[in-house]
């Protein structure tokens, strides 16, 4: 199963922990964990379901190369990281 991490930043706000999801693309992926958290959706995706500009996801040490489609394919030991930036002074 592919390992999905969610920043610290996400978790100040909701409760997700490691998620393990049988998925063969990130979109199918991030649709399991939203299943489960309904709110988690509107932190990292906007309103045309890609991801907002301040979210980046990392699979496998790489980042994904699509933004909208999240078509990126996952291996069943992939391990992906889905960061929110943080601003302020």
């Amino acid at each position: 199963m592919a390992h999905l991490h969610f920043t610290q930043q996400l978790a100040r706000f909701l409760n997700v922990p490691t998620v393990d999801v049988s998925a063969s693309s990130l979109r199918v992926a991030l649709d399991s964990v939203f299943a489960q958290q309904p709110r988690l959706r509107g932190y990292v995706l906007d309103e045309q379901g890609a991801l907002r500009p301040n979210v980046v996801i990392f699979i496998d040490g790489a980042r994904c190369r699509e933004r909208r489609e999240l078509d990126d394919a996952l291996r069943p030991d992939s391990q992906v990281y889905i960061l929110q930036a943080l601003s302020g002074g």
